[in-house]
């Protein structure tokens, strides 16, 4: 069905084929580069270093207390719901060693998301930093959760960091150095896993804004490390690579690329526990001097404005990465008059481990996402199911052993996401130029992504539409230069009513995580419909 015609632009050193068993799983990728490179740092946060022996002990700590201690068996699901901070990669390599699943979760998340997720993954246990456990104290009662890790921001590595304490709600709640403490004590039991055991359930609303778990496995995610070390071998040196990673490691890229890929190469990787503290930001790549650094684009344009970031040295910095959304050209621009690099773009989904396409180093900003991975076929389908001709746009369809088998107890889901020939459906509209490069054209048809961040209309149109004084609304993405896009809502309000703008906002910040919360409000006397009945939200877009 698919020609692979990018294969013809790939330099003669990348492969067209990588093998996705290279490793049995990614315990032996992990174990692997904690063996080899054991003398080495391995993270860096608050002033404080974790060699890979230290993340080898400390993880080797927590998987027996999962096992001795909350009997967490092979197959089940832990939630991990944390920030940039040490235990993160503590608790997954622990999680890993246990044979257990990572239920990756945002610490944004409401209390209402956080009960839907954790009950759709059934996870019994979760990992959690204090700052945010009031949200799992709301309704720890409506979940399967019986045991809750609490995480204070330095726990791991003996500092003693003042930080925030977990909800006394949670009664019976261990806290993470009490954990790694008791696992000490406790034997470990190796658990042999396959290529075929699940790693992560990584949730998204896909198209429908109903929560979804890409159900991903150690296969999955040992393919997509090797495809991108294949792709970039001048960006991936084992033992030289020095990592900022700011992007939110509970995002499949930041998990994928800043974690895995480069854990299992030796880097030296520097965690941003908060990249909205611009200052800290700004000190952490003064003093990391990183060769790889991966962004959104608010983040770039953000830092190319910092006055004092534009006056560092970037004679380390080699690469940089930019996905989740779509970078700016202006932004790439900026970016390469500051550093001296531009900004590879890449292309992926939580549902593809994640990642599909990247540029090739060296041919500037190209304002495309770049070439199909080793191992990786796409193909642009029409609405009948017919590839479409070169230089036509089409749904991008994709086949790779970083594609997940499915979304987690989603059978109808399933059934829809995959054509009957075991294509991929992504939702988004792309284009293939001569060389191979793919433009995305259109993003999924409602979807609205701010700062990288994927904001699924019916969910907030759900929650605002409980406000008292809707009638009706319906939620489409706006242009915003600080975020990319920002949610619109527009309301029909209901007969006698005086509802406003600010407390339709309030009420929709209790429900949902801030970068949902609608940033504008339009009142309307009625909205646009179809002759079903249906509201037509293409009609609301670029609405004054």
């Amino acid at each position: 069905m698919s020609e692979k015609h990018w294969l013809a632009s790939y330099p003669a050193h990348v492969p067209a084929e990588i093998d996705p068993d290279a490793y049995p799983s990614v315990l032996a990728l992990l174990e692997e580069a904690m063996t080899r490179y054991a003398e080495r740092p391995a993270f860096r946060c608050f002033g404080q270093t974790l060699t890979y022996r230290e993340v080898d002990r400390l993880s080797r700590d927590f998987a027996a207390f999962l096992q001795g201690g909350l009997g967490v068996a092979r197959g089940d699901r832990v939630a991990v719901m944390l920030p940039n901070v040490p235990a993160f990669p503590i608790s997954l390599i622990g999680i890993v060693r246990a044979g257990a699943v990572q239920v990756n979760v945002n610490p944004l998340y409401t209390a209402r998301e956080l009960k839907d997720q954790l009950a759709d993954a059934g996870a019994e246990t979760i990992v959690i930093f204090g700052g945010v456990s009031a949200a799992l104290a709301e309704i720890v009662g409506q979940t399967p959760v019986r045991n809750v890790v609490t995480v204070g921001l330095a726990d791991g590595t003996g500092a003693a960091l003042p930080s925030p304490p977990p909800d006394p709600r949670l009664e019976g709640a261990v806290g993470f150095a009490e954990a790694l403490a008791r696992g000490a004590a406790l034997p470990f039991a190796p658990v042999a896993l396959t290529g075929d055991d699940l790693l992560f359930l990584q949730y998204t609303g896909g198209t429908t804004g109903q929560a979804k778990g890409a159900a991903l496995s150690h296969r999955n995610l040992v393919a997509n490390t090797e495809q991108f070390k294949a792709f970039l071998p001048e960006m991936t040196r084992p033992g030289e690579e020095v990592v900022l990673t700011a992007l939110p490691l509970y995002h499949v890229f930041a998990l994928m690329v800043n974690f895995l890929t480069y854990f299992s190469l030796g880097a030296e990787n520097w965690l941003v526990p908060n990249p909205r503290d611009p200052e800290a930001f700004v000190d952490t790549f003064a003093a990391a001097k990183p060769s790889v650094f991966t962004g959104v684009n608010t983040m770039f344009g953000g830092l190319v404005q910092h006055p004092r970031f534009r006056a560092l040295d970037f004679a380390a910095l080699r690469v940089s990465i930019g996905g989740g959304a779509t970078i700016l050209p202006i932004t790439s621009e900026r970016w390469e008059a500051v550093t001296g690099r531009p900004i590879l773009e890449g292309y992926g989904l939580s549902e593809t481990s994640p990642v599909l396409t990247l540029n090739r180093p060296g041919g500037g900003f190209s304002a495309t996402v770049g070439l199909p991975f080793p191992s990786t076929d796409i193909v642009l389908l029409d609405e009948t199911g017919r590839a479409v001709p070169l230089g036509e746009a089409g749904e991008v369809c994709v086949k790779g052993p970083q594609v997940m088998a499915g979304y987690w107890q989603k059978p109808e889901a399933n059934a829809t996401a995959f054509t009957g020939d075991g294509w991929f459906r992504t939702g988004d509209i792309g284009i293939f130029d001569a060389a191979g490069q793919l433009k995305i054209v259109d993003r999924k048809k409602d979807m609205i992504s701010v700062s990288g961040f994927n904001v699924y209309p019916n969910e907030v149109e759900a929650v605002a539409a409980a406000c008292a004084g809707v009638a009706e609304c319906a939620c489409v993405g706006a242009p915003d230069e600080k975020t990319g896009e920002a949610v619109r809502l527009f309301v029909v309000r209901a007969p006698d009513t005086e509802l406003c703008a600010a407390d339709l906002i309030a009420h929709c910040r209790k429900g949902l995580a801030a970068y949902k919360v609608p940033k504008e409000v339009a009142f309307l006397d009625a909205l646009p419909k179809s002759t079903v009945g249906k509201i037509l939200r293409r009609d609301l877009r670029g609405r004054p």
